[in-house]
């Protein structure tokens, strides 16, 4: 349960804000549920006496993380996961705001279904939950959904999710229609026909496998695709997850060109490569597949550099009845909430990405492709934070992670990175204040 907003005081902390670039010394004091004072000092001065003092000992002090694709199994498939055991996952992991996506049972393709997310996630009170909405009715690529209906209700982008939308009319439709409405369109770049069945990626690793693969070229053919109708619709664009090197290349020449297409990349494809399957281990079952090394590579510079703007937890939970399959007959996914920022953690370790970018990726990139006024660290900024140790280190037990799903591709890694404290809306919704 969360405790009531008060005046709580970080001092001594490691700040870290994307939105003014510094990384230094830093003391911030929430009031009333937002940033009321901020100082790149250790300590603030003349705090009032009925404050919460916390020293951070020199943790990291930095906006709560915004995961932009989330999965639940509510409403319609509760085992797998409901919107409130993704909410305590998503608060034990730092991450203050998910959005979920709208492939649920009902599907998320009309106000109606909006309204209920957001209504159970208002009595859960823990993070903030922002729906996806279905681009198509039923998500099956066919007609399109009330996209306007369901972006006065409340949905912050529009996406089919995993199904990508193969006839180049209605997606050309949809781009034009949202694009005139100023919403976002998120869609998977995969082109069904050469990825139907697959199960890996197209390699020497998966032939000798003997795994029904896909070839990373289905991504860049529909990326091409997309790319283009962003340019013919002027439309914003989110690609969904792209994860090899090879459609890299087309997304720097979409940002050349200035179109409006940012880029996601999922926290597997960074962390992990098509060898990690090993024994045919159904965790690492993906969607999009793991790729080779080089692509993983690739993958690092791309974010590093800003080509690839957001980091994703890729959640989709699993429980084990569809895990425990042979590999090609296992459904795809994996959890992520809760390893989310140690993985990230493991980039800056080892000196492949500096922290500041790390953690823009996570908080002020997503909050302005969605229009939220979290992800910084400024006065009347929501007070949206977590605490965190970057050196505690961890093994990860799957069993004892939050989610209701335990299919984490992180479990018995050993990570770096612990969050303390989570606040929201000046809500202390995890740790010990």
């Amino acid at each position: 349960m969360s405790l009531a907003p008060g005046l709580i005081a970080f001092q001594n902390a490691r700040m870290v804000d994307p939105a003014s670039g510094y990384d230094g010394p830093g003391a911030i004091l929430v009031a009333e549920g937002v940033i009321t004072r901020v100082s790149h000092g250790a300590n603030l001065d003349g705090l009032p006496a009925d404050v919460r003092v916390i020293d951070a000992d020199g943790a990291l002090l930095c906006p709560g993380l915004i995961d932009l694709r989330v999965k639940t199994g509510e409403p319609g498939n509760e085992p797998k996961e409901t919107l409130k055991s993704a909410a305590r996952a998503a608060a034990a992991g730092g991450v203050t705001s998910i959005v979920v996506q709208p492939d649920t049972d009902p599907v998320v393709d009309d106000p109606a279904v909006v309204d209920f997310i957001l209504r159970r996630a208002r009595d859960i009170e823990l993070v903030h939950v922002y729906p996806a909405g279905a681009a198509t009715k039923g998500c099956q690529g066919k007609a399109m959904a009330e996209i306007g209906l369901m972006r006065e209700a409340g949905c912050v982008f529009i996406t089919d999710a995993d199904h990508p939308i193969i006839d180049s009319r209605v997606m050309r439709r949809i781009l034009a229609y949202a694009g005139g409405l100023g919403v976002l369109v998120a869609h998977r770049p995969a082109d069904p026909w050469l990825t139907a069945g697959a199960a890996a990626t197209e390699s020497e690793f998966s032939g000798r496998m003997g795994l029904s693969s896909e070839p990373v070229e289905a991504e860049t053919i529909m990326l091409e695709r997309d790319i283009a109708l962003a340019g013919l619709t002027g439309a914003r664009l989110m690609v969904d997850q792209i994860s090899a090197a090879a459609p890299l290349a087309s997304l720097a020449r979409a940002k050349a060109a200035g179109l409006p297409v940012i880029a996601t990349a999922s926290i597997n494809h960074l962390t992990f490569n098509e060898l990690d399957i090993g024994d045919y281990r159904t965790f690492w079952k993906l969607t999009p597949p793991l790729r080779g090394e080089d692509d993983r590579l690739a993958l690092i510079e791309a974010v590093a550099s800003g080509l690839v703007d957001i980091v994703v937890s890729a959640h989709a939970p699993a429980p084990p009845e569809e895990k425990r399959l042979p590999f090609d007959e296992a459904s795809p996914g994996a959890i992520g909430l809760e390893t989310l920022l140690p993985a990230l953690l493991t980039l800056y370790h080892e000196g492949r990405i500096p922290l500041l970018r790390l953690i823009e990726t996570v908080t002020l990139a997503p909050a302005k492709a969605i229009g939220l006024a979290a992800g910084r660290l400024s006065v009347g900024a929501p007070a949206d934070l977590i605490l965190a140790n970057i050196d505690t280190p961890r093994l990860i037990d799957a069993a004892m992670l939050t989610s209701k799903s335990k299919n984490s591709t992180f479990d018995g890694r050993r990570l770096q990175g612990q969050v303390l404290i989570t606040l929201v809306d000046g809500r202390v919704v995890f740790g010990e204040p």
